[in-house]
């Protein structure tokens, strides 16, 4: 194995201080993780509060064992949708009553489309989608186009501005990349698409619980995140849909299914739709993932959002900064934009033999994850990755880089 480079007694002091002062640390005792490895795949999973299985145990055992189907309303299993949309609503910088939790990330994002290009009317008859969305984004775009008589047009983010006009219905857009942890101009571009006459969907999968989001603020119309990377909800844990004030009424779900229905233990043939973010439900909740979700938002409380952002950003920072130090010249290049105001909370580094060196980098206690076929992705999860994490896992970074030789 090569040798530690002599940088790393700087390194790993200058770790320990940010460490010490940070007002996050003691955040990562609420988490099931050990001291023998670094987790920085929390962009895709995150880590298990240490509270959730007592909770979810008292689910299964009590609620569902003992109250059964009381515990629809004894045990406020009906109202979870909305009562944990409240819940993320300040994480996402939403008001009370504007986000439902329920179904996948996918299933939602088709809604949000297709709801979209309804409001819109018939005179505009494009939908853009970020043409490096994730793939998912794309394919439910495209079918919702398909579905509503519209054109789905791919831009990139860059072209995005230019090729509005009178004919866009609304944008689809990552705010931050999952290849590259580029952070996308929310504001910006909600206001390009508003001027256009346009809505503003955005995903905001890998920047809820990463970053300030400000929905509400930036006038976002339509929104779609997911609850299990950095909300650390679990796996598989029910995505969310946010809809903003101004179109709860005209918002018209293209999955009306009973739940939303206004009445809907009335059992009538016929639909209308309840009021507000429950619009946005569709059949039965997912109660045993869904509660799961509820218990793990517990780490959130009194955590700020600006404090958030301000130790992801230092973190990425010290991480690029470590590998500068240890990794070989040349081995790696960094996708992530080093601006901060276009910085998301991971890193992605280019390496010729990417598939290898993660292999080996989660053999040796580091795990981050791939995307084929030559990044390296590295997730900073500010509630429970700390900087000296960052340190041993630019470390070892070099050391398996100094071992697969290029």
């Amino acid at each position: 194995m090569s040798e530690v480079p002599v940088a790393s007694e700087a390194l790993l002091k200058r770790a320990a201080e940010l460490d010490a002062a940070d007002e996050l640390a003691a955040r990562r005792e609420l988490f099931a993780l050990d001291e023998d490895s670094v987790y920085l795949d929390g962009n895709s999973l995150g880590a298990l509060p240490r509270h959730v299985p007592e909770r979810i145990q008292d689910v299964i055992t009590r609620q569902w064992g003992e109250l059964r189907i009381r515990s629809w309303t004894e045990g406020g299993w009906w109202t979870a949708p909305e009562r944990i949309g409240d819940r993320i609503a300040p994480l996402v910088g939403a008001a009370p009553g504007r986000i439902v939790v329920g179904d996948s990330t996918s299933v939602n994002v088709f809604k949000a489309v297709v709801a979209a290009a309804r409001i819109a009317g018939d005179g505009r008859d494009e939908i853009l989608v970020d043409a490096a969305t994730f793939p998912t984004d794309g394919y439910i775009a495209e079918s919702a186009a398909r579905m509503t008589g519209k054109r789905l047009v791919p831009v990139t983010v860059d072209e995005l501005p230019g090729a509005l006009g009178p004919r866009t219905a609304a944008a689809l857009v990552n705010h931050v990349d999952f290849r590259t942890g580029r952070l996308h101009d929310l504001p910006g571009i909600t206001a390009a698409l508003h001027d256009a006459g346009a809505l503003a969907i955005w995903d905001v999968c890998h920047s809820a619980g990463a970053l300030p989001v400000g929905l509400d603020e930036h006038g976002v119309d339509l929104a779609v995140g997911c609850t299990y990377k950095y909300l650390n909800g679990g796996p598989g844990s029910p995505a969310f849909l946010y809809v903003s004030e101004r179109h709860l009424a005209a918002f018209d779900s293209p999955l009306p299914g009973w739940t939303s229905h206004v009445d809907p233990f009335g059992m009538t043939p016929g639909y209308s739709a309840a009021d507000g973010a429950t619009r946005g439900r569709v059949g039965t909740p997912d109660i045993l993932s869904m509660l799961a979700l509820e218990a793990a938002l517990d780490v959130w409380d009194g955590v700020s959002p600006d404090v958030l952002r301000a130790k992801s950003l230092a973190l990425t920072d010290f991480f690029l900064r470590c590998v500068d130090a240890y990794a070989p010249a040349g081995r790696v290049t960094s996708l992530t934009p080093v601006a901060h105001v276009e910085r998301g909370s991971q890193v992605a580094l280019r390496c010729a033999q990417a598939p290898a060196v993660m292999a080996e980098l989660i053999a040796r206690g580091v795990v981050g994850d791939l995307r084929r076929p030559d990044v390296l992705r590295f997730g900073f999860t500010p509630l429970y990755v700390g900087f000296r994490d960052a340190e041993r896992a630019a470390r070892v970074l070099g050391e398996v880089l100094g071992d697969i030789r290029g």
